[in-house]
This record gives C-alpha cells, structure tokens and sequence, in this order.
C-alpha cells in the first residue's frame, strides 16, 4: 500500500473508535439531567442512586472519549497537510468555537457536578449537569458544520495565489443544508445508543435480579429513549437522505450500486450479483423505494452510476468518480438494519416487562441476552453510518473541490504512515482494554447503597469523594 491508502487506513480506524464513545456521551449527558432533575423534584432516593450509577459510568466514557478525540487534530498534520493547508481557513472558525466555547463548557461544569455534590444547592447542582448536555449539543453542532461543508462546500471562495479555500460567510457555513439535517439525525443517533447502553446495563442487573427499584424504571427509561429516538432517527435519515441525493447523487446510487439511471427506482434489501451491475443472479426488492428515499416521491429519477461518472468527467476531468461500491452498498444497510434492530429489542423489553412483570425461564433468558446485545447494535449502526457517509463522498475529500489524493502529506512516506497506523492502533487496543475494563467494574458493581438517616455533613462528603 501507499501513503494514500495507509493514511486512509489509520484515519478510519482511529476515528470509528473515537465516535464509538461521541454519542454515548451525547445521549448519557442528558440521561443523566433527567435522571438527576426526577430525584430534585421528587426526593425520591432510587432517582438519585440512578443518577450517580449513570454519572459514574458518562464519566468513564467521557474521560477515554476525550483522549481519542485529542489524535484527530494530530492526523491532519502527521497525514494530511495538504488537506489541511486547503481547508485551514474554513476549518478554523468552527473548530475554535467547538473548543473554546461547547468544549469548555462542558468541561468547566461538568468538573463542578463532580465536585458539587452536597457543597452546591441542589438546582444549582442539577443546572451545571444540563450545562455539560448543551454542551456537548453545541460541541456537535460546530463538528458536523465542519464536516458538512466538506459534503457540500458553501460560503467559501478559492484564492488563485494560495490555492486554498477561503471562508467568506460564516452563517452561510453554519447554516450549511447538509448540517440541518446532519444535527437531528446524529444527535436521534446518540440519544438511541445512550438509551441502549442504559437498556443493555438495566437487563443485566434485572436477569440477576439486582437492585430491581433502580434497574427496572433505568430499563424502561432506556427502552422508551431507543423507540422515540429511533423514530427521530429514521424521520431525521429520511430528510437526510433527500438532501444527499441532490447534493451527492454518486452517494445514493453507489448506496443501491444503481449504474444506470431509474425512475421509479426499487430498494433491494439484498442483492447477488457482478459489482459492476451487468449481471443479477438476485435481488429481494421493495418497488419504488429508493425514489422515496431520494426525492420524497413514487416514481421520483434517481439516476445512476455509469450516468453520473460521465457527467463528471465532462466537468472534472479524466477519473473514476465511484466510490468502492461494496462497502457504500452494505454499510447503508448494516446501518439500518442494525439500528431497526435495536428499535424492535427495545419494543419486545418494554411489552415484557409491562405491569410489574420478570420474565422466566427459556423465554426470559433469550429476553435478557438480547436486551443485553442491544448496547452493541446502535454502536454498529453509528460506524456504519460514518463508514457510509465519508466513503460514498470518495473519490473527494472536499466533494467537487478537493480530491482524496491530493490531500495526503507529501513528505510522508509509507513507512512512517505505516509506522504510526500500527502504533496508534496498538495505543487504541490498550484504551480499548481499560475502557471496557473499568465500564464493566462499575456496571457490575450496581448503584451506591441509600445512605443511611441522620449522616452528618462529613460524613456526607465522604461516599461522593470515593465515588469520584
């Protein structure tokens, strides 16, 4: 392999891991708010046993997601300094505010919900935790605008002398079309996975019959936030989906691996065949839907491959304008697959559990091992989304400006790319290790006691500093 390709590599790699622990964060700030905003208005002590359970496991996540985070900047100067120096200008105005406003917000309170337990009023405590959850909101707003002009370049001009990009609207960047349907639908993304972590650890501790007056209403709570914020998922993907198709279509017909032009054009769910289309042995297929999902109509054009890389060597050049078309084709389906998935475990926990019921026996043991498997499916979803997302934008890293291949740093070579893809997935695998480590040390040990009536103020301060 190349730079180019070890450089690819090592940027996919390091960054599926890295949003592995994005929307857990996300979703588990605002879990946690509620769970903490429930025990302020109603005193009731299960709420706040759940509130430190959950807080305690943010807080693990957090801590390794910030660490990961932290190599992404790196890259773009190890491996991509020509990307860098063409996107600098645009890249810097978002990426700042993301730093020096949502991180540190969420940073500056969430160190106070740590420290603030019983030496800040109580709604003075519970505010600074609804902080950390806006910020963690705003912090993913600014990173999908940045993300979302690299889908669809707007408020921008290109300098002739420098041969970089050059910002010249910020509103037109943070208002950017492909950001307002990226926002909902990430954001219904992780409220959908932090609601399966919260699922997956309530069914564990429930087979067990654990602590049931905490892990029962953390089960249904959890349940409940995977079917609303699934449904938030697919409407928000629906929008989504429609403004990719205009603004990328080579996106939407290597997502269907759709070479020639359709209208109406059908969904397969699966497909054996030759990768270039000529030749189908079979297809299980749903009529008209892939036009639905393009252009919001039954015999909406969605045109297609062969089309569409003519188009565009009229207009770029000579080039294979294709993404690889394996990887676009399966990825869109893993990704709603495994989220529809987790959608219909969450339904079957709900009904099983209604009215004070435990499920036993053979029944209730496939019913708790796949209540606990739903943790991994939005996680799935989640990195087949991305994968979806920055592989169907190939050959372009900047789509209709920047090529793929003309963004790797050129004094790389491919030993040293090689050497750092190797050291920093070795770095990630012992990560790896400790996070899941420490999660599991924690969710197994269940929620702190009630603490006992008539502990005194330093008495108090003591379970809270052995906590954190």
């Amino acid at each position: 392999m190349d730079t180019l390709d070890i450089a690819r590599w090592q940027f996919g790699i390091t960054t599926v891991y890295h949003f592995i622990f994005v929307p857990i964060t996300i979703g588990m700030s605002a879990l946690v708010a509620g769970l903490q905003t429930a025990w302020v208005r109603t005193g009731k002590e299960h709420y706040l046993r759940a509130t430190k359970f959950w807080g305690k496991l943010f807080l693990i996540n957090f801590a390794i997601g910030v660490v990961t985070g932290l190599v992404q900047e790196f890259q773009f100067g190890m491996n991509w300094s020509d990307y860098s120096r063409f996107v600098g200008d645009v890249f810097g105005a978002p990426l700042a505010i993301e730093g020096l406003l949502a991180f540190f917000l969420e940073s500056t309170f969430l160190g106070l919900w740590i420290f603030g337990w019983d030496r800040l009023p109580k709604r003075l405590h519970l505010m600074t935790m609804w902080l950390v959850a806006i910020g963690t909101l705003l912090s993913a707003y600014f990173i999908l605008a940045a993300n979302s002009w690299m889908q669809h370049p707007v408020g921008y001009q290109l300098n002739p002398e420098t041969g970089r990009a050059e910002l010249t609207s910020i509103s037109a960047l943070l208002t950017n079309s492909t950001t307002l349907v990226a926002f909902p639908h990430t954001i219904s993304a992780a409220y959908m996975t932090a609601g399966a972590v919260m699922l997956a650890v309530s069914a564990w501790h429930l087979s067990r019959r654990n602590q049931v007056e905490v892990f029962r209403p953390g089960l249904k709570l959890g349940a409940w936030v995977v079917l609303i914020a699934g449904l938030g998922t697919l409407i928000s993907g629906d929008q989504q989906a429609r403004v990719m198709t205009e603004q990328q279509p080579m996106k939407m017909a290597a997502a269907e691996a759709l070479y020639r032009t359709s209208a109406p054009a059908s969904f397969s769910v699966f497909t054996v065949g030759s990768l270039d289309g000529d030749e189908e042995l079979y297809s299980l297929r749903i009529p008209n839907l892939l036009s639905v999902l393009g252009t919001g109509t039954l015999d909406g054009r969605v045109e297609g491959i062969d089309d569409l890389q003519a188009e565009y060597e009229q207009r770029y050049g000579p080039g294979d304008y294709s993404p690889n078309i394996p990887v676009t084709y399966w990825a869109f389906r893993l990704m709603i697959g495994t989220g529809g998935l987790a959608i219909l475990v969450a339904l079957v926990a709900l009904a099983a559990v209604r009215q004070g019921r435990h499920p036993a026996g053979r029944t209730g043991r496939w019913l708790w091992i796949a209540a606990i498997s739903a943790v991994a499916m939005p996680l799935l979803a989640n990195s087949f989304g991305w994968i979806f997302t920055e592989m169907g934008r190939q050959p372009w890293t900047v789509f209709g400006v920047l090529q793929t291949a003309d963004s790797v740093s050129p004094s790389v070579t491919p030993g040293e790319a090689a050497t750092s893809l190797i050291t920093l997935t070795v770095l990630y695998g012992v990560l790896a290790v400790i996070e899941i480590g420490l999660f599991l040390k924690y969710a197994k040990a269940g929620a702190p006691q009630q603490q006992p009536p008539g502990t005194d103020d330093e008495e108090a301060d003591r379970p809270i500093a052995f906590a954190y």
